[in-house]
């Protein structure tokens, strides 16, 4: 098995990720199909709309910050995960119903956005963190590479798929696959071997500091920090693809369903390049960081000021290399570089920024996209990948190298608290 590929040599992780591939095209056929019928259906081309339902959508992610965290360190992940697939299902069925129907309106998208939104908050920490139960920390980074992987190749394979069967079905039908692709994930959560999992340290169910003593966990460490800060003002400004490639594609470039979901697969191919690049890496490191986030501006600028769909395609699929990247090698930096009790919180806090802080940039950039047009939104993205260069070198001036000396304490700390078998945790 090829260096890139290694964590498939475990028998837990190859069937997670083929479930998790299967459900990952379906959910991202629905979000296509979601923003498709707010932008054109439900509203008259807003995009103040689609930004409302991403803000519904993410924002749960930091209302239930101190709660969600929280749970994927205490309860039994695979448990939790194989609740919250169902109930993603779930909303994906309902919403297909009405839509058939022929009932559906507005209020009906937010709502089910919001209560997605609900189950997701919960979802991810559990779902970021069971990786390390799947194949342990030696082989962690890769896996966040290659989840990152499988979902964009989902998100460069559904969007097209939704494109087309948008015009031939109809949205209805689209989110009635989503939910079926579901069960996928479900059976592999339920078929995996226990005994093969890798321990990992739980926080004690009696442990009084909960969620504050996640922060304050983070709060002593400059390094996680700075990385938190860095990611508010990307995700916050800068990850709004949702809004951009609809906007961009709809009102900029005037095209169809069949262009839109072309669009959405092109950023999502140059996202898979980038996961893939990170999957080689044997330890992330934060000078990648600095490096993707300033070339993601540079992406960012291009797709600015395309003349047409063919080049703002192309500069898509820059950005999508190093957006990807970025996205992932923080995810292993926090990842491996936390304790494993707390690494529930802590990657909590890192996807409420990366999910949660979306909604509140995504409302302004619909904003900046309707009173200005849609190519200065794309500009503020720029513009956030360019600050958050500046928010790292200022970092590395202060603290370089106390930051290798914080790293190289907390992945030792990290090493010590592994645990040979999970069966205890199982029980829980």
């Amino acid at each position: 098995m090829g260096e890139t590929f290694r964590s498939l040599r475990h028998y837990n992780y190859r069937l997670w990720a083929l479930g998790a591939l299967i459900s990952n095209i379906g959910t991202w056929m629905q979000r296509t199909a979601q923003d498709w019928i707010v932008l054109t259906q439900l509203t008259h081309e807003s995009a103040t709309a689609v930004g409302i339902v991403m803000s519904l959508q993410f924002g749960p992610q930091l209302l239930l910050l101190p709660f969600t965290g929280l749970a994927a360190d205490r309860m039994n992940r695979r448990k939790l995960l194989l609740v919250t697939q169902a109930s993603m299902g779930a909303l994906a069925l309902a919403l297909g119903l009405l839509t058939l129907a022929g009932v559906v309106s507005l209020w009906h998208v937010y709502l089910l956005a919001f209560l997605l939104g609900c189950v997701t908050a919960f979802d991810a920490p559990a779902r970021q963190t069971f990786v390390g139960e799947l194949v342990g920390e030696e082989d962690l980074a890769n896996a966040v590479a290659l989840n990152s992987t499988s979902f964009h190749s989902a998100r460069m394979i559904g969007p097209a798929i939704a494109g087309v069967l948008l015009g031939a079905v109809g949205s209805g039908w689209v989110f009635l696959i989503n939910a079926a692709s579901f069960g996928a994930v479900l059976y592999s959560l339920s078929a995996l071997r226990i005994g093969e999992l890798h321990a990992q340290m739980r926080a004690a169910r009696d442990d009084p500091g909960g969620f504050l003593q996640g922060l304050r966990y983070v709060w002593r460490r400059r390094d996680l920090v700075t990385v938190m800060w860095m990611m508010f003002l990307v995700s916050t400004f800068g990850f709004n693809f949702q809004l951009f490639i609809p906007t961009m594609s709809v009102v900029a470039f005037r095209g169809g369903s069949e262009q839109y979901g072309a669009l959405a697969s092109v950023m999502a191919a140059g996202s898979v390049a980038g996961a893939l690049f990170a999957a080689r890496q044997k330890r992330p490191r934060l000078y990648v960081l600095l490096v993707s986030s300033a070339l993601f501006g540079v992406g960012s600028l291009a797709a600015a000021i395309a003349p047409n769909a063919w080049v703002f395609g192309a500069t898509l699929v820059f950005a999508g290399v190093f957006a990807q990247i970025y996205l992932t090698t923080t995810n292993s930096l926090v990842q491996l570089s936390t304790q494993q009790a707390m690494r529930g919180r802590v990657m909590a806090l890192l996807l409420a920024i990366v999910l949660g802080c979306t909604p509140l940039g995504a409302p302004v950039v619909g904003w900046v996209a309707d009173a200005f047009g849609p190519r200065w939104s794309v500009a503020v993205a720029a513009a956030s990948g360019f600050a958050t260069v500046l928010v790292g070198i200022r970092y590395l001036m202060r603290y370089g190298r106390r930051h290798l000396r914080w790293l190289a304490r907390a992945q030792s700390q990290s090493a010590d608290a592994t645990q040979p078998s999970i069966r205890s945790s199982e029980r829980n």
